[in-house]
């Protein structure tokens, strides 16, 4: 019976922890919005969204509102169950990948250590990969489903730029394996709050090359292809309305904010405040402490997806397949090698 009680004590723990992570990403992508409309007006020199409430603040809200109450419209000849499952696979997929990012150390509430992180899988590197390669299910059926050849053409090269980035990716992680010996994310960031120095200072290139792969996975400018308007209309989104085509772009920003903080876990210490000693507060303290720093490096990511969007132009996509083949690959080819020697050497 003691038992039995502490299984549903913990799936409770574990249940409350995916909805409060899951509806603070939510809210987050939904001022993330925002945020990247105020930082192209600050460097445009224009004054951004500003009327919706103080400061334009409720501006994501009437956004939303506008989605919702728009008509929403499946064409006659699309693939109608299929139409409908890509927005959601794409937002779900984009969702996934929070289980595994520990947010900080663990909390002591009614009598029980709460850990911070949903699951604590030993591949969490391997889930993460997984996980990000299922995004591009979502455009493919949806661009597939809509029956229209501008959407489909998107999808493809959605699926091209995918493939390309992800090699040079797995790279990059494999690199990473090899320098800290475990693919656990939680262990990864312990090592790093333990008194080691941050991963970056180890793999800045394998840094380099995951955080342009994750531009790219996230369909994010200068890597926009697959929604290039002047060439494809709209993209592989084109056929949509309401808040199906409102999955496909909440998706998008989802993705920036999870691939942000895997790549603050993985090289920039997790939620570690460098200087920082946690025995000296109380525990539950600590914790809180460690949610805000991860946040901030979070939203400093965000920040910088958001700066190279404004400031620098799309590829031609012959330049984009060839930067991921032909450079990408190479570059985490020899990261990779440069890694083993390094760690060949100390033994």
């Amino acid at each position: 019976m003691t038992l039995l009680a502490f299984d549903w004590a913990f799936i409770i723990e574990k249940l409350i922890l995916i909805i409060i992570i899951v509806l603070t990403t939510l809210l987050i992508t939904l001022y993330t919005t925002f945020g990247e409309r105020k930082v192209a007006a600050i460097l445009q020199d224009r004054p951004g969204p500003n009327r919706a409430g103080p400061f334009g603040l409720l501006q994501p809200l009437a956004d939303g509102l506008k989605l919702i109450m728009k008509e929403e419209i499946i064409p006659t000849s699309a693939s109608k169950w299929l139409f409908i499952l890509g927005p959601g696979l794409a937002m779900t997929a984009s969702l996934m990948t929070c289980a595994v990012i520990p947010w900080s150390t663990e909390i002591h509430l009614f009598g029980r250590v709460i850990a911070l992180q949903i699951a604590d899988i030993n591949i969490g590197l391997l889930y993460v990969f997984a996980v990000v390669s299922m995004g591009v299910y979502g455009i493919m059926i949806g661009g597939w489903a809509s029956n229209n050849k501008f959407s489909l053409m998107s999808a493809l090269r959605a699926a091209s730029q995918a493939i390309s980035y992800e090699i040079a990716m797995g790279l990059a992680l494999i690199a990473l394996l090899m320098s800290t010996g475990t693919l656990s994310l939680k262990t990864i960031v312990a090592d790093q709050v333990s008194g080691h120095w941050w991963n970056i200072v180890y793999q800045p290139l394998g840094f380099l090359i995951f955080f342009i792969c994750a531009m790219a996975e996230c369909n994010r400018t200068p890597f926009d292809l697959p929604e290039a308007e002047n060439e494809l209309n709209f993209g592989y989104h084109q056929e949509y309305s309401s808040m199906k085509l409102g999955f496909y772009l909440f998706a998008e920003y989802v993705n920036m904010i999870m691939s942000s903080a895997i790549m603050a876990s993985m090289y920039f210490g997790g939620y570690d405040l460098p200087f920082f000693d946690e025995s000296t507060v109380a525990p539950n303290i600590a914790a809180i402490i460690g949610v805000g720093t991860l946040l901030i490096k979070i939203v400093l990511f965000v920040f910088l997806f958001m700066w190279i969007r404004w400031t620098i132009p799309r590829f031609r996509y012959d330049q984009l397949m060839n930067l991921g083949w032909k450079k990408m690959i190479p570059l985490a080819l020899l990261n990779m090698l440069i890694t083993g020697a390094l760690i060949l050497s100390k033994l």
